[in-house]
């Protein structure tokens, strides 16, 4: 059987008529008959190129302030007929319906008003009623009926139309009708979404997904779904793979928490900080950021709060790292980094993050509100006779803002607005302390008066015991454990200071 089938006639409605021109005359010098409403007809006849107007083939206005025009069985009976059932063709002659083989549609923007802050009266008249009944019906029809629902797609029509004659394969048509029920499904989920009050049900609709090189691991399949180009600015290097997206989020969860500080730099591994530190300079935060762990630096994510200057990207280039990032550099230090071709830089945009965190768990998802808390002095409640200095306060926050960031369990010690060193995703925070303090001896760090921090409540003493053996003058926690009078006890004894947030900082 031939499915390839030649265009007769065009329904076009459009509210964007951008890239409009070159169809609707090639449309023309192919002796399609066209029909068309309102704007587009008026952009047609404005052309020299005559045009039905789809009044005259249903005898009826355009009524209800335009709201209702192509919602009509002659419209729609010419685009759902199919053309190889008896019924149907002796229906069409019957009724006098007039066959469409092409209907184009550019839906109204409901998600550019929702965005520009419109009224709501403006927004529902953006609920576009005639356009997506006709993208639904031609695209269910695609054996007959060519569908085009948006600008995205006129390019494609018009090559296939010049190079196939006005012809169209039922595989031609078939890929249209999926692009049409995606943009059908997005618009609605749009509009759904501006009305939603449920946080119950989940619908998103993303599109443009990027595909990466491949996933965690080269035989896995990635992609990212997102707007990459609205976060950053991409100045240098290779492309972004699976791993060091999650890298790149998690830097930048991490330094919008020292966003308004002194300059402040971060290097991340493994989406884990394993150095980080405030000072003034950045060159100097930058070079006491990689003290903290020279060996995992190597690799890694950098990132900054502020501008990067020639000394610190002469600093920076001695080290082989991954991704650097920044809000700004100045010319001489992206001269500098980009010496190394594979060496990614990036300019962090100002941009809001999405306010609720999805991801996959067994056969479905898990959505959570971002958590946005970041402990502050005034979060804290002094638990303990002994009270933190106004410099072990400023290092407790420093070394709270990292722990939020640092998978559970997690034991951040800090000195000076420095990372010392983290005990990261151990099964027990005892272990988690440990690993910290083994790295920062390793390091040649001296933990006496640091400081440290904890996502979660301590059950028993032993943390705080280890701690102040260790050096430990100061504990900020959020509290809330049954048993908290045994940690609050052992501080009292051993003259520690200790503060509660009351605020659990889990990251899984």
């Amino acid at each position: 059987m031939n499915t390839t089938k030649t265009i007769k006639s065009a329904l076009i409605s459009v509210f964007s008529k951008d890239g409009l021109e070159p169809i609707v005359r090639k449309l023309h010098e192919q002796n399609v008959t066209l029909y068309s409403t309102g704007g587009t007809e008026d952009f047609i006849k404005n052309l020299g190129i005559p045009v039905v107007p789809v009044e005259d083939v249903t005898s009826y206005p355009s009524i209800l302030g335009g709201r209702v025009k192509t919602l009509h069985p002659k419209v729609f009976g010419g685009i759902l007929n199919r053309q190889d059932n008896d019924s149907d063709v002796q229906q069409m002659i019957e009724y006098g319906i007039p066959q469409i083989d092409l209907v184009i549609v550019d839906l109204y923007p409901f998600e550019k008003t929702v965005a520009s802050g419109a009224s709501e009266a403006d927004i529902i008249e953006k609920i576009d009623i005639g356009g997506i009944s006709l993208i639904r019906a031609a695209a269910k029809n695609f054996k007959d009926t060519v569908i085009i629902a948006s600008v995205e797609e006129y390019s494609n029509l018009l090559a296939l139309i010049t190079n196939q004659n006005g012809g169209t394969t039922v595989e031609d048509r078939k890929l249209l009708a999926a692009k049409a029920f995606h943009v059908s499904s997005h618009y609605d989920s749009a509009i759904f979404n501006y009305f939603n009050t449920d946080d119950t049900i989940l619908k998103q609709s993303i599109s443009g997904g990027q595909i990466l090189r491949y996933g965690e691991n080269p035989h896995q399949k990635g992609y990212f779904f997102g707007d990459f180009d609205a976060m950053f600015k991409k100045l240098h290097g290779k492309e972004l793979s699976y791993n060091n997206l999650l890298d790149v989020d998690a830097a930048v969860n991490l330094i919008l928490e020292f966003k308004h500080d002194d300059p402040t730099f971060a290097i991340l591994k493994h989406n884990n900080a394993c150095g980080l530190a405030t000072r003034d300079t950045m060159k100097a935060a930058y070079l006491d950021a990689l003290a903290g762990d020279p060996t995992s630096a190597f690799g890694g994510v950098l990132i900054s709060n502020g501008q990067i200057d020639a000394d610190t990207a002469s600093e920076i280039n001695k080290l082989f790292c991954e991704v650097v990032i920044a809000p700004s550099y100045d010319e001489e230090a992206i001269s500098i980094l980009s010496e190394k071709k594979n060496r990614i830089i990036l300019i962090l945009n100002d941009v809001e993050l999405p306010q609720q965190q999805v991801r996959t768990a067994l056969n479905g998802l898990l959505v959570q509100d971002r958590n946005n808390i970041t402990d502050n002095k005034n979060d804290l409640r002094t638990v303990t006779d002994t009270a933190p200095t106004a410099q072990q306060t400023d290092d407790l926050i420093f070394a709270s803002k990292i722990c939020k960031n640092t998978k559970s369990n997690t034991i951040v010690l800090a000195k000076n607005r420095t990372l010392i060193a983290s005990g990261t995703g151990q099964t027990s925070r005892v272990d988690a302390l440990k690993q910290a303090i083994e790295k920062a001896h390793t390091f040649g760090f001296d933990l006496k008066n640091s400081v440290m921090a904890s996502d979660a409540f301590f059950p028993f003493p032993d943390c705080v015991e280890i701690a102040n053996h260790a050096g430990v003058t100061a504990v900020i926690q959020p509290g809330g454990s049954i048993k908290d009078d045994l940690s609050i006890n052992y501080c009292n004894e051993n003259k520690v200071a200790m503060v509660f947030t009351g605020t659990r900082h889990f990251k899984h």
